[in-house]
This record gives structure tokens, C-alpha cells and sequence, in this order.
């Protein structure tokens, strides 16, 4: 640590939701740099609840968002997390939360970028009028309500989405209220603060983000040397057909062109394999 260009910085964090709580520690442990939180309005760059559209990929939105937090506080370093819910990169047919975290540090003119992917996650929605009450139980459960807040908003029509909801006659009442003229989407709150299975993720990406910062590149010695890329061609463990799975990680840095390429052992599941399952 004592050797961190990042010790003793205080970098801006830009939050609404208390993300600081997930990216402090690893931050300050690893690399000396703390932390303050930036005033900014973090929903302009785009909600879950779909209010707000998000202006481009999970990926440059973080960077904007950090960039968001610089420009209030006039700090040289600012960080920012973004999350994206969807299929799993590697196994499209369960949800999963792939978190971004990324500091920009104008001093060295450095941008890094790190994530984390994760199947723990309990991102769903259910489509009620609310008169089965028996699965709208099951779905709070399912999503592990009320540690986990929930959403409520109209299919269809006016009417703002009823956030952060953590009472159960608070839920039913929001139901009420937004099937009145057809059907309500219950959700899972995605936001940080009211989410701690998200919360968790974002930590994990923040732990990678500050090992990465205290990697050194071999070649001229600024931080974030990392992944960067990877190639496909892991042969079946059954026919040795080379897949879409990882054969070589490819790890560079953000400043010069250094790059080092490291080959993964092992092979890949046959159920990812073009010839044993066309």
C-alpha cells in the first residue's frame, strides 16, 4: 500500500443509493484511498423502473456517472458502480447482475474499468391484479422480501412506479392502486440501498477494481494493468472441438500497448460443444 499512488487520495463517489458501504473498504484496505460522497443525482443517467432510459451500455454509463460526481466536486478522482440485469453471458437462460465499477483518475489521465458477474441475483417481476394473494406471497417470498424491497407500477397507462416498498400492507395498497385500470408489475427493487444480494455484487467488483489498481504494468509501472480481453477456442471435454469458452486471457494496460497472454487449462462442459450439442 505504501507505495499506492492512490494512498491517501480522497476520491468523489458518485451515489444515491449507499453504495459507499459496499466500495469503502476494499478500497481503502488495498489501496489507502478514501472515499466521500458526491451530491449528484445519479437517476438522470437512468432508472430501473424504466422513468428515466439509460443513454447507452452499463460500461459508459459508469464512466459518465463518475465523470458526473468529478464535475460537482472538482475532484481529479471520481468513482461510480452500474449495474445491468439480464441473461448470463455464459448461460443465457438464467437472470443474472453484472456490476461495473470504474475510477477515473484525471491526474494520470487513467480510466479503469472492472465488473463482476453474478448468477446470485433475484431480479423478477410478476404481472398481478393482485386478487391471488397467495402468489403475490410467493413472489415476495421468492425475492426475499422485506430484507429486499420491492416496486410496484401500472402495466400499462399513467402512474409513477411506488419504490423502495418494505411493509406488506404497503404492497398490497400500491397493487390496488396501480391495477385499478387493468393489471400492476411487482417487482424486485434493484436499487443498491434496498437491495443487499446487489449490494454484495457490487462489493466483489469492487474488491477486483482495487486489485487491479494495485497492479503495476510490468512495462511502465501505472496502475490497472488487467484483463483486457479474451479468445475463444477451450476445446470439449468429450470430442476436444474447440468452443466459445476461453482458451487464452488476455491481460494489458490502460496507458502503453504492454499486453501478456495467458492460456486457461482445463475444458470445457460438452454442453457447450458445437459438435456434441448442435
Amino acid at each position: 500500500m505504501d507505495a499506492s499512488p492512490f494512498r491517501g487520495v480522497v476520491a468523489c463517489l458518485a451515489t444515491m443509493h449507499g453504495k459507499q458501504w459496499a466500495l469503502r473498504a476494499p478500497l481503502r484496505r488495498r489501496l489507502g484511498m478514501g472515499l466521500r460522497v458526491a451530491p449528484v443525482d445519479t437517476d438522470a443517467l437512468g432508472t430501473f423502473t424504466g422513468e428515466v432510459p439509460r443513454p447507452g451500455s452499463a460500461r459508459e454509463t459508469v464512466v459518465r456517472k463518475a465523470r458526473l460526481g468529478m464535475a460537482v466536486t472538482g475532484s481529479p478522482v471520481g468513482l461510480a458502480s452500474e449495474g445491468a440485469f439480464g441473461p448470463h453471458p455464459a448461460a443465457p437462460w438464467m437472470p443474472a447482475d453484472v456490476e461495473y465499477v470504474a475510477c477515473v483518475d484525471d491526474r494520470s489521465g487513467l480510466t479503469v474499468v472492472e465488473s463482476a458477474v453474478s448468477l446470485e441475483t433475484n431480479h423478477a417481476h410478476l404481472t398481478t391484479d393482485g386478487r391471488d394473494r397467495r402468489a403475490v406471497l410467493a413472489f415476495l417470498r421468492r425475492v426475499g422480501f422485506p430484507h429486499h424491497a420491492v416496486v410496484v407500477r401500472p402495466v400499462a397507462g399513467p402512474g409513477r412506479p411506488e419504490k423502495g416498498l418494505r411493509r406488506l400492507a404497503d404492497v398490497l395498497d400500491a397493487v390496488a392502486r396501480a391495477s385499478a385500470g387493468g393489471a400492476a408489475v411487482l417487482a424486485a427493487d434493484l436499487r443498491a440501498h434496498v437491495n443487499p444480494t446487489r449490494m454484495r455484487v457490487i462489493a466483489a467488483a469492487g474488491q477486483r477494481l482495487a486489485r487491479r489498481l494495485a497492479t503495476a504494468c510490468p512495462a511502465c509501472a501505472a496502475p490497472g494493468f488487467g484483463p483486457v480481453g479474451a479468445e475463444g477456442g477451450l476445446p470439449c471435454g468429450d470430442c476436444g472441438t474447440p468452443t466459445g469458452h476461453d482458451a487464452l486471457l488476455i491481460r494489458g494496460c490502460v496507458r502503453c500497448p504492454h499486453r501478456s497472454r495467458h492460456p486457461v487449462h482445463g475444458v470445457a462442459d460438452p454442453g457447450a460443444c458445437p459438435r456434441c450439442n448442435p
